[in-house]
Formats: C-alpha cells, structure tokens, sequence
C-alpha cells in the first residue's frame, strides 16, 4: 500500500489544500492529512478544532485518514509506513523553503520522497494566513473554504 503524508498547519484548511488532497488521494491508496504541532506559530484555532474542521471537511473521501503529530515529518512518515510526503506549490516563491525542506527531509530518511503537487490555478493566490485575515476584518472567505470552516471562521471572529 502506498501511503502519503500531507502535513501543515491547515489553520484553516482551505480549498486549495483540498484541491492539493484530491491530486493527491489519486497517487496514493492512502493519503494522512496531518496537523503538524508548530510552536512557531500562533494559531487561531486549537489542534482540535482544526483536526475536526479537517475531519468534517474530508469525510467524502475514503482514502483519507485524519491525524496530528509533533515533531519531524520524516519520523512520523516513518511510524506510519509512509513513502511519501505531499508538498503544495503554488507559485516560486514557495519553492525555495520547500526544496530546503524536501532535501533536509531526505537527508534525514531517505526511503520518503517529497512530492510537490500543483493546485488549480485559481487557488494559486490562496493560503491559510490570507483567508484568517481576510475573515478577522468581516471580509467575505466563503468561496476559499468549505463550508464548515466558513461558518467555524464567522464563529470565532464575530467576537474579535
């Protein structure tokens, strides 16, 4: 059985890290989307409400499994029998911190490969800190996320 990782903050998950899950769930009998535990970053939601957010979001899809873990990606990759590890790319700019990350991970465990993955275009501009922005000044992110993430994210800003 083939196994990806696709890991990330998912804070929110949006449409292009879905749109990054369904190239993905193509390539792999089994695709982990997996909240990773990053003390660099100051989160708006909680491990568990973006797991559950992930949860609800995915549960369409019969290949996909729901997780989170801490430390490093090649490590959890490896408990898990994982031979890959989904990367999005969505323009260059992302490039360069993603290659470092793929050849450090292969320099860690080199029997997981990193596979970068394109999103459709008109999610290109799209990520995670833009939708939380967007959605802290009462702009409209309903056509970036779906739908339960849509009203999670009215939810915790009607009070900011």
């Amino acid at each position: 059985m083939k196994i990806a990782i696709y890991p990330g903050t998912f804070d929110p998950i949006t449409n292009g890290h879905l749109d990054i899950l369904e190239r993905a769930i193509k390539l792999f009998d089994k695709v982990i989307i997996t909240v990773a535990r990053n003390s660099a970053k100051n989160p708006m939601f909680t491990e568990e409400e973006r797991l559950d957010m992930i949860r609800t979001a995915v549960r369409r899809y019969k290949k996909v499994e729901v997780d989170s873990f801490t430390g490093l990606v090649v490590d959890y990759a490896r408990r898990k029998k994982a031979t890959a590890i989904v990367r999005g790319l969505r323009a260059i700019s992302d490039f360069e911190y993603e290659m470092q990350m793929a050849l450090m991970n292969r320099n860690l465990n080199d029997e997981v490969e990193t596979v970068f993955l394109m999103p459709n275009e008109k999610y290109t501009y799209l990520n995670s800190s833009i939708v939380r922005e967007i959605a802290i000044h009462k702009g409209n992110v309903k056509n970036f996320v779906p739908p339960n993430v849509y009203r999670k994210l009215k939810q915790k800003t009607s009070s900011q």
